[in-house]
């Protein structure tokens, strides 16, 4: 009869190099990560590509477990860090500096890279420079990065119910602003 090991067994072998401890840590952790970041983001790719890197990191020493709480809320915090970066590198800011570079090269821009192009240049941008630091923050997760409240959340380390307080504070003055 094998021996079953404890989650902070599996982790300090792993990262004395142990591969069968971290084969089995990640047999045990790695479908339950992957359920948990599909819930926030429906880019099967992209959450695949998160929970190998939340692994990876494991292997590599450059997540240390400090044996300060459960295994599965640490790998918790490092996987969704790690999706909250993957979804601010291919949200709505990359595809403002596309539709931007499409109009620079273009003699007659459309109507959604002309209005892409007031954000960054006009009106609005004056409105959103007069934002408080903290309000534009969560205008910047949410609408630019197209972050969820949660996500936002966790990116600026306040809680849900601020993130969506201060979105309606900006949006309202950014309104006032804009009329």
């Amino acid at each position: 009869m094998s021996e079953t090991r404890s989650d902070g067994e599996l982790l300090r072998a792993a990262a004395d190099g142990d591969r069968r401890a971290f084969e089995e840590l990640y047999r045990r952790y790695a479908p339950w990560l992957t359920a948990r970041l599909r819930g926030r983001c429906a880019d099967v790719g992209v959450v695949d590509d998160v929970v190998q890197e939340t692994f990876l990191a494991i292997w590599r020493g450059k997540a240390r477990y400090r044996e300060d709480g459960d295994v599965a809320g640490w790998l918790w915090r490092i996987g969704s860090r790690r999706l909250i970066d993957a979804l601010r590198g291919d949200g709505a800011r990359g595809r403002l500096r596309q539709a931007l570079s499409r109009l620079r090269h273009r003699d007659e821009a459309s109507a959604e890279e002309r209005v892409l192009a007031g954000v960054e240049h006009g009106d609005l941008a004056g409105a959103l420079v007069r934002l408080s630091p903290e309000l534009r923050a969560v205008l910047q997760a949410t609408v630019i990065d197209g972050l969820t409240t949660r996500e936002a959340a966790v990116l600026l380390g306040i809680p849900p119910g601020t993130v969506k307080t201060r979105a309606m504070r900006a949006r309202k003055q950014l309104r006032e602003a804009l009329t």
